[in-house]
């Protein structure tokens, strides 16, 4: 008897809130050691950077399909290009998420804690 092979099928794709929940739960794994008030404390934090990671995604995303230049037209005749408002925007949100990770890695348990390479070298 012959079998028919499984197909596998691809699960359905997530929503934003269900990828930033996803991203915040992960965040949070990261934190589990942490001190029960802490984690009160920063949890705003922990779910700022989860949105932050996906709209950055989001923005890259942009970024590849338009490019990081767009036309404009200032007045009757002045015309140019500049920098997209996606890639400003992924600039700026960069630093910030940069900014809210630093303080949550600066939080986790040193027991948990890997230094990068790069943390390594800066060290010696």
């Amino acid at each position: 008897m012959a079998t028919t092979p499984k197909r596998k099928t691809t699960p359905p794709e997530l929503t934003k809130e269900q990828r930033v929940d996803k991203e915040y739960r992960r965040i949070k794994s990261v934190l589990r050691d942490l001190d029960a008030n802490k984690k009160k404390t920063v949890d705003s934090l922990m779910r700022n950077a989860a949105f932050m990671s996906i709209c950055l995604v989001e923005l890259q995303e942009e970024i590849n399909e338009k490019g990081f230049t767009e036309e404009y037209k200032n007045g009757k005749e002045q015309w140019g290009t500049k920098q997209s408002e996606a890639v400003k925007t992924h600039i700026a949100m960069t630093r910030n998420h940069a900014a809210i990770m630093k303080i949550l890695a600066d939080l986790t348990p040193a027991a948990r804690a890997q230094k990068t390479p790069l943390q390594k070298l800066m060290e010696s």
